[in-house]
């Protein structure tokens, strides 16, 4: 067996097929244009921090200014704080990436919209990173703790966001409106609730889809109204993908599944009964079954 037949399958055909590999190239192209895209933006800190301090204005109004609350609780509990930091570096990314995985292997059909809803909702993202960059609270200077950067030492992340330590310069920090952290959580929550009736999956997927709305604000990296906003933005997405995403519709090539105690092997078939015979009286006399009738010449009238 060579290495290449020793390879996983993934919907009937080898990961290092044709499909697989335009499939990673394309998944990769994209992010590699959304990573270098999101570096155009301005880096201006002046208006960015003014942007902030509408949305804080705004979840002000709405009682939704939670942000000094949540980013406390993660400060003063390092064994929640340290899992939280290694949530929002990596879970983003792993998380997305496996259902990405799980969606191909089940076919084309479950997941090219799903793959496609995604790649709408970065585009819908990327065009508000460039014309409205957003600081996040921890650059705020509003008493906002940076979580990862608090806890450097335990991970592989530096003070500029999730990147990794001397590489900061590649990521866009003032990238906070909407949160795409919490989109993607999202999109994995729904895509799951559509192709699956694992009640256990579904509910790991809103878990996943929760804790990092929570992790994201409470690492000092978003306002509430981000991770909204990069809720609607997915939802944007789908609906614009196909608008019934949402709805569990039955798959068009599922088989109807038989009964246990009806065999498979049985052949439906037509019986024919003949009709009633009508006697010299008038009278109907129910037709004999299980033997052949003989056919009678009709008697000629005109004579």
């Amino acid at each position: 067996m060579g290495v290449r037949s020793g390879l996983p399958v993934i919907a009937g055909e080898r990961f290092l097929g044709r499909r697989g590999v335009r499939e990673i190239a394309l998944i990769g192209a994209l992010y590699l244009f959304y990573c270098v895209t999101r570096t155009f933006a301005e880096d201006d800190l002046g208006p960015a921090q003014e942007r902030a301090g509408d949305l804080l204005h705004l979840e002000r109004v709405l009682h939704l200014d939670w942000e000094h609350s949540i980013n406390h609780w993660f400060v003063v509990r390092p064994d929640v704080a340290v899992p939280a930091s290694y949530w929002y570096a990596a879970a983003h990314y792993v998380v997305t990436l496996t259902v990405l995985v799980w969606l191909f292997r089940k076919g084309s059909a479950h997941y090219s919209p799903a793959r496609w809803a995604l790649v709408v909702s970065c585009l819908i993202a990327l065009a508000c990173y460039l014309l409205l960059p957003t600081a996040p609270p921890r650059l705020t200077g509003g008493g906002y703790v940076d979580v990862l950067d608090l806890h450097a030492d335990a991970g592989w992340w530096g003070a500029d966001a999730s990147a990794p330590k001397g590489m900061g310069q590649l990521t866009n920090e003032l990238a906070a409106f909407p949160s795409l952290h919490a989109g993607w959580a999202l999109w994995v929550a729904l895509v799951v609730r559509r192709n699956t009736r694992n009640h256990w999956l579904r509910g790991l997927a809103w878990v996943h889809a929760f804790v990092t709305s929570a992790v994201v604000i409470g690492t000092g990296n978003h306002w509430v109204l981000d991770v909204a906003v990069g809720w609607a933005v997915v939802i944007v997405a789908m609906w614009l993908v196909d608008p019934w995403f949402l709805d569990r519709r039955p798959d068009p090539q599922a088989r109807v599944a038989l009964p246990d105690d009806v065999p498979r092997d049985v052949t439906p078939r037509l019986v024919v009964r003949p009709a009633p015979v009508e006697s010299a009286t008038g009278a109907v006399a129910p037709p004999e079954l299980g033997r052949p009738r003989a056919c009678r010449a009709r008697p000629d009238t005109d004579h």
